[in-house]
């Protein structure tokens, strides 16, 4: 359990104690109080809101109530002191071997020690990368993917059923353009090519191969043919092979999609006519006419009626078009087939991880799940900013029609893939990122991966050295090591950041966002390399001392919890967990 949770029940029935002896009254609303770290390491170690939160509804002052409740809490035999600090907040200093007892519940839990079935088994659709299929993955796509990934990895860990969607954007321009450029260089592979490429096209090298490889089957069968005979051959072949080399960009990443939804095939299902047929049926399709573009007048823009969806029922700020003026479906339209098709597979609750390009969708996208769903369905968006690429801190230009393109598997190639992931959630989602080619590989305190590793590193080889001089334990004795000789302050602090691994994989999963992890593992790695420290500076704090066999057994103890945990966030951000540095 997650040991704030634990002390929120105490301060529940110190609350229910009160009441049972008249001091407050019967009843109460208990469901905002809170029990979290004080913002300050000076005031304790855990502090609740209760007395903010029941003063009025009691008729007594904040730190009235407080007292009330310090004194039932002082009772309490893993609570070493309780200060009351206005406006009423309560804060609780805990003893030593309170915490010795969380460090002992990792050892005991070992991997799934912070795991919990917050989910309780709901299925949740989390839609990441979906990136469209004209090329390989560049590192604009990275963040997302890996948080989006990340993000799935936490769900499926803390109990809900996870489905890893990849939407195949395989309908529209982009596409026929893609066809256009493979049949550009199927032309070059037969010497039969205009002078100039088809405009707007994809210069991909990819595109190369593929050309050449339809040129060696079909020989000239499509040299004359008419475009309407071949665009529909090249749009597929080129899809293909795309998705192809973006499946090896993503395995190459560590990730692994359950499922790839295509959304022509959606269409042909009859999925979007089926999405049309319910706002039909509860009154949400009416044909009208939008207002002009808000800010510097369009001349060329005409009050056309349109096919709207009322999405202003639901608070988006005005009903979306269905069809273009054109009369063709617009990128929404199809986005309702989507979302209709996750929530009939059961997903009752959707993720969708989107670039920041896409913060205008997120109202209209929420109002059609809940619409298509009657309510029954919720979806979150997750925006991602960008990604400034440097190297040594020059700006890296990145444009798939010029030409000019870092993909993201040149930069695993180059750094590997537990960087690339890593640093990817050094920021929250909705922050701009760089990453530095050069820093990201330094090894140093300022490059947050590498301080992160060395931390996992440095204690696979005090156990090393530890079996080296006959000092290490089986799983067993560490067990049952008594554990009373952590009683530095040093060593304190790295329990209380273990005992907080729980509390930071909740919040994290219930919030969706993964990037607390990393962080998390960074002040980890922090308090024990500050711990190492003070070992060299202070030999009664070294970890392996053969004259002192118990507390060299309670380091030892001390220091498998460390990698447990450490282990655990790495591989729940997808990085693996280094044995040593070179």
């Amino acid at each position: 359990m997650n040991l704030f949770d634990q002390l929120k029940d105490e301060v529940l029935a110190a609350v229910a104690g009160c009441q049972a002896a008249g001091s407050l009254p019967a009843e109460l609303p208990l469901e905002r109080i809170l029990v979290e770290p004080p913002r300050e390491a000076a005031h304790g170690d855990a502090a609740t809101n209760a007395a903010l939160l029941l003063a009025k509804p009691a008729g007594q002052p904040p730190m009235a109530v407080a007292e009330l409740l310090a004194e039932a809490l002082r009772g309490l035999p893993f609570v070493q002191a309780v200060a009351v600090a206005k406006p009423g907040f309560i804060n609780l200093s805990l003893t030593d071997q309170f915490w010795r007892a969380q460090l002992q519940r990792v050892l005991q839990a070992g991997s799934s020690y912070g795991r919990a079935d917050l989910g309780r088994g709901q299925r949740i659709n989390v839609e990441y990368c979906s990136a469209n299929p004209t090329g390989r993955l560049h590192i604009g796509h990275c963040r997302g993917t890996v948080f989006g990934d990340a993000l799935a990895n936490l769900l499926a860990h803390m109990g809900w059923d996870v489905v890893r969607e990849f939407y195949v954007n395989d309908g529209g321009a982009q596409v026929d353009r893609l066809a256009r450029s493979v049949h550009y260089r199927y032309l070059e592979a037969l010497s039969a090519a205009p002078p100039l490429p088809p405009g707007d096209w994809y210069p991909s090298e990819d595109l190369i191969v593929l050309g050449r490889a339809i040129a060696a089957e079909d020989r000239d069968r499509w040299q004359h043919a008419a475009e309407a005979d071949w665009l529909p051959v090249f749009r597929s072949r080129g899809i293909d092979t795309m998705l192809a080399l973006i499946r090896e960009d993503l395995a190459a990443l560590g990730v692994q999609h359950d499922i790839f939804v295509s959304e022509v095939g959606l269409v042909e299902r009859g999925m979007l006519e089926r999405a049309l047929a319910i706002l039909e049926a509860r009154g949400l399709l009416y044909e009208g006419v939008l207002p002009a573009p808000k800010g510097k007048p369009d001349e060329d823009w005409e009050p056309v009626p349109l096919l709207l969806f009322r999405s202003t029922a639901f608070g988006d700020d005005v009903d979306r078009p269905l069809k273009s003026s054109g009369g063709a479906w617009t990128y929404f339209a199809k986005d309702l087939a989507c979302h209709l098709n996750k929530f009939e597979r059961g997903a009752h609750a959707m993720i969708d991880v989107l670039g920041a390009d896409h913060g205008g969708y997120v109202k209209r996208m929420r109002a059609a799940v809940t619409a298509l769903s009657d309510g029954q369905a919720s979806l979150d968006v997750k925006l991602c900013q960008l990604v400034n690429m440097l190297d040594a801190g020059q700006p890296l230009r990145m444009s798939r029609r010029a030409g000019r393109i870092v993909t993201l598997r040149d930069v695993i190639d180059e750094v590997g893939k537990d960087v690339v992931r890593f640093i990817m959630l050094t920021r929250r989602n909705d922050a701009p990122l760089d990453f530095d080619l050069v820093k990201v590989t330094e090894q140093s305190r300022d490059n947050p991966v590498f301080y992160v590793q060395y931390a996992h590193a440095r204690i696979r080889s005090v156990q090393r050295h530890a079996a080296e001089a006959g000092l290490a334990l089986a799983d067993a004795d560490l067990l049952g090591t008594d554990l009373s000789p952590l009683a530095d302050e040093f060593e304190l602090a790295v329990i209380k950041q273990l005992a907080q691994f729980p509390r930071i994989l909740a919040a994290a999963a219930q919030q969706h966002e993964p990037h607390r992890i990393a962080f998390y593992l960074g002040d980890l790695a922090a308090a024990f390399h500050a711990l190492w420290n003070q070992g060299k500076e202070r030999p009664e704090l070294r970890f392996l001392r053969a004259d002192e066999p118990a507390s060299t057994a309670a380091r030892l103890a001390l220091l498998e919890a460390l990698r447990i945990v450490l282990a655990t966030g790495l591989e729940l951000i997808g990085v693996a967990p280094v044995e040593e540095l070179i």
